[in-house]
């Protein structure tokens, strides 16, 4: 069997990707009800007992922080084994949804925020992402490039050509992240075929610093992690900001074609195979 054939006959898409693991933790998607509610807490946890979002009355009953998306949407979890190998040992999330998923419930969440008939235009599989958080413990590397490569496998698995989502800068105070803002436009504003654009009665302009009085290296120093990584990706982002007064954050549409991340996924599977066929 060559390489290429055994790429080819790698699991069906419509079953999940094996666990990616990295030492103590691990990598895979929720397959329980309670994995599912873990990662709801944990998501309370860091919106709502950290970063200063806004509770509904069911959400502080609950304690959870949970939506009419997550029955549909498909739960990345960083599981650490060495507390539990379920939903007692969830560490960090991210929600994927794919495009069948979100026609069945009738749109994106991003689309309450973005006009992303661009994306929906897109002539290839497309998938959003959002709702990512780590336990305050575990905010360092590991954690996050377990996440990365996660979504890498998640997208190689099922043959994602674009994914986009809504990122958030901290604060609902746009002049507080202007030079953030700003230099996302002037640097990585998304092509006019895949620009999605906030809507009108959202819409917070970018632009807020003259160019000249743009510091490009301390600008990218003071952007969140996240968006950071989806740059490096060459991701790009849409056409206005959006306040969310909920989750307190200003937010930006980012899109990102998946060629350098299954490029990348592709050659580390390839590996992968090639010394279990020697």
């Amino acid at each position: 069997m060559t390489v290429e054939q055994a790429i080819g006959a790698r699991v069906a898409p419509h079953l999940p990707f094996p666990e990616v693991r990295a030492g103590n933790l691990g990598v895979r998607l929720a397959s329980t009800a309670a994995e599912i509610d873990a990662v709801e807490a944990l998501r309370y946890r860091v919106f709502y007992g950290e970063m200063g979002a806004e509770p509904d009355a069911e959400t502080v009953r609950t304690h959870r922080d949970r939506d009419r998306f997550d029955a549909i949407a498909d739960h990345l979890l960083v599981v650490d084994h060495a507390i539990g190998p379920g939903a007692e040992g969830v560490v960090g999330t991210y929600r994927l949804i794919q495009q069948e998923a979100a026609t069945r419930l009738g749109g994106f969440y991003s689309a309450s925020e973005y006009d992303i008939n661009p994306i929906l235009s897109f002539p290839g599989r497309i998938m959003e992402l959002g709702r990512s958080c780590v336990d305050a413990a575990y905010r360092n590397r590991a954690a996050m490039q377990l996440l990365w490569r996660g979504i890498a496998a998640y997208v190689f698995h099922y043959q994602i050509d674009l994914m986009f989502g809504c990122a958030s800068l901290p604060g609902t105070d746009p002049d507080a992240v202007a030079m953030e803002l700003t230099y996302l436009y002037l640097n990585h504003l998304a092509p006019p075929a895949l620009r999605p654009r906030a809507l009108p009665h959202r819409f917070v302009e970018m632009r807020r610093l003259r160019p000249e009085m743009l510091d490009s290296r301390r600008a990218l120093a003071l952007l969140p992690p996240l968006v950071k990584g989806y740059l490096r990706l060459g991701g790009f982002v849409g056409d206005g900001a959006v306040i969310d007064r909920q989750f307190n954050t200003t937010d930006v549409a980012v899109v990102v074609k998946t060629d350098l991340v299954t490029d990348k996924y592709y050659r580390h599977y390839e590996r992968q195979l090639r010394e279990a066929l020697d």
